[in-house]
């Protein structure tokens, strides 16, 4: 058991996670979140100044940030609108460097892989776990969200490196990555891998495949996909998101009980 962390630590009659139980829908709304914030960076990136557009994101992220932090539970929609706009901002930053710095995709993963297993690393030798379920001190809390961060920019510069420099396409980069999405989830059920570390894997994973399927359902023919456009993508995904996050409200899917969630401690 963890001792609290002094002026980190909620109430412990306040009690609770900051994040939501993993169940079907959280890895629903995760894969939707990826997708979308593919599109949506795209599509804002093309169609306003590349800097202002990295400006926005980067401020709707701190915002949603600091909403997230000043709640003592987990909040559904403020929780999700964080995922939503790292998303976004995650993109920008792994597109950033490849197109504004001239950064080779494959060096791009390599560079946002050593930043999340430094972030693991500090994160474990501090808080003696990695488990999701014991974030109730804002200091867990940042560990997570700067690995949240991390996941989605090595996700995009992966999806990226597979579809355009290896040349596998957006639709089989997101076949290959689908089927290992899906590997951590079969091994821990199966053969009992540690589920921390299943998590993790898939976590990361979802971002290639939500954006590599978005990718491809958005360009043109001519570069392989179904030509609907971002914004068409970004909107509909946008509905879908919104729709299933307030269904998890109003339904309290994903709410941890609190007795159940204080066995992470």
């Amino acid at each position: 058991m963890h001792k609290p962390i002094p002026g980190s630590v909620y109430q412990t009659s306040d009690f609770q996670t900051k994040v939501p139980e993993i169940t079907i829908y959280f890895w629903i709304v995760k894969l939707l979140t990826t997708a979308m914030g593919e599109a949506t960076s795209d599509f804002l990136v093309y169609h306003m100044n590349p800097f202002i557009a990295i400006a926005l994101g980067g401020i709707a992220l701190v915002i949603s940030l600091i909403l997230q932090f000043s709640v003592r539970r987990y909040v559904t929609w403020i929780y999700w609108l964080v995922v939503v706009m790292v998303s976004i901002f995650g993109t920008m930053a792994a597109d950033a460097a490849h197109v504004g710095l001239g950064v080779p995709y494959f060096a791009s993963t390599t560079f946002f892989a050593l930043v999340l297993i430094l972030v693991f690393i500090i994160w474990h030798r501090s808080e003696k776990t990695l488990s999701i379920h014991s974030i109730y001190t804002k200091r867990r809390e940042a560990f997570y969200w700067c690995a949240v961060l991390a996941t989605f920019a090595l996700g995009t510069a992966a999806g990226d490196m597979t579809a355009t420099t290896i040349h596998l396409g957006y639709f089989t980069s997101g076949v290959l990555f689908a089927v290992l999405f899906a590997i951590p989830g079969l091994c821990y059920w199966l053969f009992g891998l540690n589920e921390i570390f299943a998590f993790w894997f898939a976590y990361i994973l979802t971002r290639p495949v939500g954006a590599s399927f978005a990718d491809w359902v958005s360009v043109s023919h001519q570069s392989g996909g179904l030509g609907l456009g971002k914004g068409v993508v970004s909107l509909g995904l946008t509905i879908a998101i919104v729709i299933v996050v307030g269904y998890m409200a109003m339904t309290r899917k994903g709410v941890q009980d609190v007795s159940v969630a204080s066995k992470a401690r």
